[in-house]
């Protein structure tokens, strides 16, 4: 006997209803351009919807670091940016400043010793005493 995927549509239904839904399922995300194709988001009084349901979807991490250690890097990354370095410890923080990071931040990278340069968002995680990735072959 051969199995359909529903007992209330014909085989050609099931097979179009699978194809309409196909791309947003291999995209992980919305594939509608017209804003009125898209689901309304939760209520006021009802949780938001997530795709995993038990916390933030996260990929791999790299050798050398925790999934701690890169949310921490990027957000670090959010407020230096990419354009700074070389930097000192005095101007990552007038760009942390200028960018509005959150005060916690901005006292990690105080606590940095005066004088030393960094070329890197790496080194400056590293320094700040966070995992880094290991080389890439």
């Amino acid at each position: 006997m051969m199995e359909r995927g529903s007992d209330k549509h014909g085989p050609h239904l099931d097979d179009a209803m699978k194809h309409e839904v196909e791309g947003a399922m291999r995209a992980e995300r919305s594939t509608h351009v017209e804003d009125w194709k898209e689901p309304e988001p939760s209520g006021e009084d009802q949780p938001d919807v997530e795709a995993e349901p038990h916390g933030p979807l996260m990929g791999g991490t790299p050798a050398g670091m925790t999934a701690e250690d890169v949310q921490f890097r990027s957000e670090l990354a959010r407020y230096l940016g990419k354009d700074i370095y070389p930097a000192d410890r005095d101007r990552l923080i007038e760009v942390m400043r200028s960018h509005q990071a959150p005060d916690r931040l901005i006292a990690m990278v105080e606590r940095l010793p005066a004088g030393n340069e960094y070329s890197s968002l790496q080194e400056v995680t590293a320094a700040l005493g966070h995992g880094v990735e290991g080389k890439r072959f």
